[in-house]
């Protein structure tokens, strides 16, 4: 049985695959980006892992409508006929069974191909709103499977899954521990410990925030003296990494991203600083990790903002609008926040009971049923 998986959303992709895998019958293969974002030649996460992981991975060349006209809008328009022409030849040489989407402009091609091929489709909604190219999808789709409940489940195509989460988050504690007793992420826990400092994860998501990085490096010394930071910087054409990295010392660890073992260091820091991608937020919802959160602005339907808001009510998140987002700011609300961390950890305990732990079984079972019909 083949099944054919595409999308933006990669971290619940990952959960997706991993129990897909654990079925002999089941061959997956990824269609995604090569490149991160346009107009930005770094190789993209889901080309790196997911060969790792055993799974085939197909690059495809697929533009998007955008909201605001920059140099890469006439280029990106040029690039939607060449992603359907790609997405036809994918599908009619890879033949797939069934088409697992989790949103993104890279799987519209597909998802439409695909029906036009009489090929079954799911797709997943990782987020609290639909973005543009769920909304076009589920036009085409047999099954939207939603991370959330509240939606109008009237419309028989709705199912509840809710959002998977990656297995080295739910096991934690046991298999991925392994993979980081000798690491310099230890070095950086030891050193907190002995110094009794709170350790400070700061975290763009896959593909890095320029912005948050250099607010960071303006108020570094600062805050090293309040904490031990491991700062995942991303991979761009800002070369954030490489200047970053040359400030490194025994409480300041600088890597791009952290691979497997980054369960373990989720549930060993204090506090998170990050953007407001719903998959992050869920990860922390599940470990009951407080986090200071820039939310991204100007996406579609203000997505980050509306994920920002929720988890703040759960009492998760403190919440740090992007404009008003410099060095002085960051350091203040971190020192706020440090300052109160066992009230901000208890309420965070409170925001677990919107996550489904096994909601990458549920969505794996329905795709391979889906498949067999």
């Amino acid at each position: 049985m083949k099944i054919l998986i595409t999308g933006a959303h990669f971290t619940p992709a990952v959960a997706v695959c991993e129990e897909l895998k654990k079925q002999k019958r089941v061959e997956l293969i990824y269609v995604g980006r090569n490149s991160t974002l346009e107009g930005d030649n770094t190789q993209s996460q889901e080309s790196k892992i997911l060969p790792a992981l055993g799974v085939k991975f197909i690059s495809i060349i697929s533009g998007r409508l955008q909201r605001e006209f920059s140099i890469y809008t006439i280029l990106s328009l040029f690039k939607i006929p060449i992603g359907f022409i790609q997405a036809f030849y994918i599908l009619y040489k890879e033949k797939p069974v069934v088409i697992l989407s989790f949103g993104g402009y890279v799987a519209v091609p597909l998802v439409i191909v695909g029906w036009l091929f009489s090929i079954p489709i799911i797709i997943h909604e990782q987020t609290l709103i639909s973005g543009l190219a769920n909304k076009i999808s589920r036009l085409f789709a047999d099954i939207v499977a939603l991370s959330f409940d509240g939606k109008n489940k009237s419309d028989g195509k709705i199912i509840l899954t809710g959002n998977p989460i990656r297995k080295e988050i739910l096991d934690n504690n046991f298999k991925y521990v392994q993979q980081i007793v000798s690491s310099q992420y230890l070095e950086v826990f030891k050193f907190a410990k002995k110094n009794q400092l709170p350790t400070i994860l700061v975290t763009g998501g896959n593909q890095g925030a320029h912005i948050l990085n250099v607010a960071v490096e303006e108020c570094l010394d600062d805050l090293l003296k309040i904490s031990c930071v491991i700062h995942t910087t991303g991979d761009n054409n800002f070369h954030d990494f490489e200047r970053l990295e040359r400030k490194q010392n025994s409480h300041y660890l600088v890597r791009k991203w952290i691979g497997q073992g980054w369960g373990v260091v989720l549930s060993k820091v204090d506090l998170i600083i990050s953007r407001a991608g719903i998959n992050t937020l869920l990860e922390l919802a599940y470990l009951g990790k407080p986090a200071l959160v820039i939310p991204l602005p100007h996406l579609f339907q203000d997505e980050q903002n509306k994920n920002a808001d929720f988890f703040a009510s759960l009492g998760l998140v403190k919440i740090l609008p992007q404009n008003k987002l410099t060095a002085k700011s960051l350091l203040t609300n971190v020192r706020i926040m440090l300052n109160d961390l066992n009230h901000f950890k208890k309420n965070a305990e409170g925001a677990k009971k919107v996550i489904m732990p096994n909601a990458a079984k549920r969505l794996a079972l329905e795709t391979v049923l889906l498949a067999e019909k």
